[in-house]
């Protein structure tokens, strides 16, 4: 009964250990893209998702997606099913009824989830579960994703005019500003378009890509290999296009875009966000056909010649041309160079850059009042405004495909307005007019009003220089009533227009960059029942000075040699203002420096790799910052050149400094006193037992030995056996049928012994012992520090032979067959008296002699 039991726990032991053996390894695995994912406000979001391991594995798998939300990280919110259409939350379920949240099958068993415009809301931890299709679970069904939802901090604007006309074989000149203020480790790449009127999609003429590659668009190769046409970058956010020589097929809207990158964890790129500036009309006008234009006459008449600030300019245009109203002109308004306004041949008025703005406010106005008859208008008038006027007409060519030709242009007298201030007593005056500034700092600007006596209006403006062709652009500008009106170039920057008093009125424009340098405009004007009367300007010139200017960077080291083991330090000095920086410590063994660590600006480190054997300590002082590197316990793996980089956060971007020095530091092995013993010479008899003992006298308790034996007869010298660090004995020039005779073994002390058994003539000769000391350095890592040797020479001889013993060894020789004689005197004495003794007592049964015993003629190999 009791084996019968015994035989079924057994059984069933046995059952259960199959169970768990089957199903005990997990086979059902789902996996989903690696965050965290930085994504922008209003575009797509993309997460892909795959499991595997299910028995059926051609069978459709369905899947499930939540979201935990930081505010409330124990709370699953369901969003969206591949099987249950009801699946999702109030809060999800109207965005995936619209399909603005999918989830689309890309094989049977994996899923890409999309949400075509995320909300600020959608930040969270996201959840792809797939359904369990089996009767059992066995493995992981779920998989987590961070999202990290940031504002789109992208910006990109061209100065350009909304029309473009050139002559074929022109150059054109355009400028892109594009910047980023995302605080992620980003990268821009920017392209400029050309879409043509008979083409459906605009097509690159040349872009620079995320690192820095530039690549022709298709049809433009040929003028890019010619150098005709170029992309520079200028500055930190400036890209210039230049097209040396234009053509005919140039004609269309050309416009500027960027995209801005960040690298996902999977070390993937991923466009985050792109943004176009506005669109160009490029007109492009061939040089053969020029109208006669003899017959044209231009007259310019201006309403009042005198006038006041405040009052309104009127400034008539009229032409005079054979068969007028068969052709076609084009007239324009210019003030000393200065183009105010144009009107085209179909009548399509176009303003010049430095006038864009009041012709916003509604200051400036231009029309075609007749045939002949074109008028400008500008008011309130200012100061500024009085000067020399000309009207200008071309007679335009209109060709069969309905594009016009400008022909030679034919100017007006001059007509000179005067403009005298009002009486009211106002007038302007700006606190500074030369003001430097650090990048990165805030610029504050004070415009001082004196007599005011009604409502007053400031607008701020910008030009990028002093030159009298460069153009003011808007930055921000404060109405009457108090409204504040940011311009879009600077929307994405922290600005704003005050008026802490009635008399002044203040530019906050924060984190400046060097792009930021240049004049800086304050425009007030006087205003009276809802009508502008009159306006004063005033300027000032800022420089801002790069943070690689104000900012350095320099590293030193008190010792840069160490001994392996020991401790190192560096020195990182950051001199200049205090501003937010992140600091990388780099090492170069090779071609090329990896990261070591990175500390950032809000105080945290990241050590790249295996590298936590580097600490970091930051000393402040009030001009200087001191990041120390400390190394403890060096290995040679630290061994190299360091350097230091910074990068400074200003407009919430980083700025790369020039890195630091670079200085080299060296690891030394620790210095060996190994030192060893051997006998310098020994003699054995053949067939007898040798053993040569290698000593070593200081060993290290934390060292390594490696042993080489190696024999040297005559000129030859070859390896017997050696043993390794390890204590792994290696045979070399010994005959395996010999290996059984020679071996080696390692005693205390330590001490490593050679021993030949039953030795041979063959054996006779010069033994050397070659000892290699080993140290693990911190990392593990062993080290080869020094090699020492020394030597026995090893005598066989046969019983019987007479050796000639050099004149040196003579006494030892003496002695010892002084020895050997007395032993063979004691031992025949010690006979002679056990024989008397013999004789004079009773007689023995058994006789000594040899004839009766025989002597063996080999000895026991027992014995």
């Amino acid at each position: 009964m009791s084996c019968f039991l015994l035989s079924f726990w057994r059984a069933n032991l046995l059952l259960c250990l199959g169970l768990f053996l089957q199903y005990g390894e997990a086979r059902v695995l789902t996996e989903a893209q690696a965050g965290p994912l930085y994504r922008v406000v209003g575009y797509p979001l993309f997460i892909s998702c795959n499991v595997s391991g299910f028995a059926n594995a051609d069978a459709k798998q369905e899947f499930e997606y939540r979201i935990t939300k930081p505010a409330n990280p124990n709370i699953e919110i369901n969003i969206i099913s591949t099987t249950d259409q009801t699946f999702g939350y109030a809060m999800y379920s109207q965005r995936v009824r619209k399909k603005e949240i999918t989830l689309t099958n890309m094989s049977s068993t994996s899923v890409i989830f999309k949400i075509d415009s995320l909300q600020k809301s959608d930040e969270g931890e996201f959840d792809c579960t797939a359904i369990n299709s089996e009767d059992r679970f066995d493995g992981t069904y779920s998989a987590k994703t961070t999202v990290k939802v940031i504002d789109n901090s992208l910006s990109v604007s061209s100065p350009a005019s909304a029309s473009l006309s050139y002559n074929e074989g022109d150059a054109l000149t355009l400028t892109c500003q594009a910047s980023s203020n995302t605080v992620q480790h980003t990268h821009l790449s920017l392209a400029w378009y050309l879409h043509k009127d008979s083409e459906d999609e605009a097509q690159p003429i040349i872009s620079v890509n995320r690192d820095f590659t530039l690549s022709p668009g298709r049809g433009f190769e040929e003028r890019y290999q010619a150098g005709l046409i170029r992309l520079d970058k200028i500055g930190e956010a400036t890209y210039k296009l230049k097209m040396a020589q234009l053509e005919l097929s140039d004609q269309g809207r050309i416009y500027c875009q960027a995209q801005e990158w960040i690298q996902d964890p999977d070390r993937s790129w991923y466009s985050i966000v792109q943004k176009a500036a506005e669109k160009s009309t490029l007109t492009v006008k061939a040089r053969e056909v020029v109208p006669d234009t003899s017959s044209l006459v231009v007259r310019i008449l201006a309403q009042p010649t005198t006038l006041q600030e405040g009052q309104e300019l009127s400034l008539s245009c009229t032409i005079d041309a054979q068969n007028l109203r068969e052709k076609f002109f084009s007239v324009a308004w210019l003030k000393e160079s200065v183009e105010l306004a144009r009107i085209g041949p179909s009548g399509i008025v176009s303003v010049g850059p430095e006038y864009s703005v009041r012709a916003k406010e509604g200051e400036l106005r231009a029309a075609r009042t007749g045939d002949r008859d074109y008028r400008l208008i500008l008011q309130p008038v200012r100061t500024e405004d009085q000067g020399e006027y000309i009207c200008r007409a071309w007679p335009q060519e209109r060709g069969p495909d309905g594009a016009f030709t400008q022909g030679a242009a034919q100017d007006s007298s001059p007509q000179i307005v005067s403009i005298s201030a009002t009486e009211s007593g106002f007038s302007l005056r700006m606190d500074e007019h030369d003001v430097s500034v650090n990048e990165g700092d805030r610029l504050k600007l004070t415009c001082q009003v004196h007599g005011v006596k009604s409502q007053l209006s400031v607008t701020w403006q910008h030009k990028a220089t002093s030159s009298s062709t460069a153009v003011f652009t808007n930055v921000i500008s404060l109405s009457q009533e108090g409204v504040m009106d940011t311009a879009a170039e600077f929307m994405s920057r922290k600005v704003k227009a005050t008026r802490p008093t009635i008399a002044n009125f203040t530019l906050e424009l924060d984190e400046v960059t060097p792009s930021d340098s240049g004049v800086y405009q304050c425009t007030v004007s006087e205003w009276k029942i809802n009508s502008k009367t009159n306006s004063q300007s005033q300027t000032a010139a800022v420089t801002v000075t790069p943070a690689d200017v104000f900012l350095k960077v320099s590293l030193i080291s008190r010792n840069n040699m160490v001994t392996v083991g020991g401790n190192l330090e560096l020195m990182c000095r950051v001199k200049g203002p205090r501003v937010p920086i992140t600091v990388t410590w780099s090492l170069q063994r090779g071609s090329s420096p990896d990261n070591v660590l990175t500390m950032y600006s809000d105080g945290t480190i990241s050590w790249s790799g295996d590298q936590r054997r580097y600490q970091l300590k930051v000393d402040s002082t009030q001009n200087q910052v001191v990041y120390y590197l400390l190394i403890n316990g060096a290995s040679h793996s630290e061994a190299g050149s360091y350097l230091c980089s910074v990068s400074a956060i200003l407009e919430n971007a980083y700025k790369r400094l020039p890195p630091s020095n670079q200085v080299a530091v060296n690891v030394l092995n620790p210095v060996s006193e190994l030192t060893l013993t051997c006998p310098p010479t020994m003699t054995s008899n053949i067939n007898t037992n040798m053993q040569i003992k290698c000593q070593i006298l200081n060993p290290s308790a934390s060292s390594r030995y490696a042993v080489t034996w190696h024999l040297q007869q005559k000129a030859e010298n070859k390896t017997i056996i050696s043993s390794n660090r390890d204590a792994l004995i290696t045979f070399e020039h010994v005959e395996p049928s010999q290996r059984q005779r020679i071996n080696m073994k390692r005693s205390e002390g330590p001490s490593f012994e050679l021993n030949i058994g039953q030795a041979q003539m063959s054996d006779r000769g010069t033994y050397i012992c070659e000892v290699v000391e080993w140290l693990q350095d911190p990392r593990g890592d062993w080290i080869q520090l020094s090699t020492v040797s020394k030597s026995t020479t090893l005598t066989v001889i046969e019983p019987g032979d007479v050796k000639v013993v050099p004149e040196c060894k003579s006494g030892t020789f003496i002695g010892i067959i002084v020895a050997i004689v007395i032993g063979a005197l004691l031992v025949i004495i010690i006979l002679m008296l056990k024989l008397c003794q013999s004789k004079g007592g009773k007689k023995s049964e058994e006789s000594l002699w040899a004839e009766q015993h025989p002597l063996n003629t080999k000895p026991n190999e027992a014995d």
